[in-house]
């Protein structure tokens, strides 16, 4: 018996079905359904959520997710190998667990997800920077969920919750802390994988605030702060050159000093320049 829920450990999963984790998907499975349900925890309350998982796998946070009460959880897999499991789980947990086959950059979770929406997910390395971005940067502000609970390689989480003067400190953490609290909830070795990556891992909870920390409009700022740590070791007259002919003066009249290198700039000065460069 597993320590959550009356079904087969993951070990006994992952053999029954001949699974393996596949380098080409960014897989590495987490087993200890102990740790999964931790990891489901840092969520917070689900009783009344439903939650978007990405790249289940064999589906030991997805079990984490439904024990700790999850209102409905949407998980999305690209492996087919996987499917067999999570309709098992699927099973034992009548109207509450959807399995979708498919590729999570392609799939639009409010076709299927009532809200309020939490996201948790043991990201694909290969994807997870990718999604993370496009979670923080719709069109239109509050995003579908109230949360994301992610984990990701140890370096990606310390590069979301990195301050001005870090060399940590870039896109992700401009994006990231302009719409959200961003923390490291949790901290796991390579040895909790299977297989063991080569670095340690961490998961990250961003709480979406009701409206950004300073106004600016996402496209400009993406742009701007994209084009800046592209160049982090020049100044930002140069590494900014290209985004307007009179970049000099927009970093003036944002209160930037054109001598200035982008990781020494706090987010409310790049989302003045944003402001200053969309300014006729």
């Amino acid at each position: 018996m597993s320590q959550i829920d009356g079904l087969p450990p993951l070990r006994a999963v992952i053999a029954a079905h001949g699974l393996s984790a596949r380098k080409s998907l960014g897989q590495n499975f987490l087993l200890d359904l102990n740790l999964t349900a931790k990891i489901a925890r840092q969520a917070g309350d689900l009783s009344g959520c439903d939650v978007l998982e990405i790249g289940p796998g064999p589906g030991g946070l997805t079990r984490g997710l439904l024990s700790e009460g999850a209102r409905r959880v949407l998980a999305i897999e690209k492996d087919r190998r996987c499917l067999p499991a999570l309709e098992e789980i699927a099973a034992a947990y009548p109207g509450q667990l959807e399995i979708i086959e498919g590729d999570a950059l392609e799939i639009d979770p409010l076709a299927h997800l009532t809200p309020p929406i939490r996201v948790a997910a043991n990201l694909p390395y290969n994807v997870g920077t990718e999604l993370l971005v496009r979670w923080l940067t719709p069109p239109d502000w509050p995003p579908y969920w109230q949360s994301l609970t992610l984990m990701f390689q140890r370096e990606v989480a310390e590069r979301i919750v990195a301050r001005p003067g870090s060399k940590a400190y870039g896109r992700l953490a401009i994006l990231a802390q302009w719409r959200s609290d961003a923390a490291i909830a949790l901290s796991l070795p390579p040895e909790a994988f299977t297989p063991p990556p080569k670095v340690s891992s961490a998961v990250v909870h961003l709480t979406a605030l009701a409206e950004p920390r300073f106004p600016a409009r996402a496209a400009t700022l993406s742009r701007v702060v994209a084009a800046a740590f592209n160049q982090r070791r020049k100044m930002l007259r140069a590494a900014l050159k290209g985004q307007a002919p009179d970049i000099e003066d927009r970093l003036i009249a944002a209160g930037l000093k054109p001598t200035d290198r982008a990781e020494q700039i706090p987010l409310e000065g790049f989302c003045a320049l944003a402001r200053a460069l969309d300014a006729p």
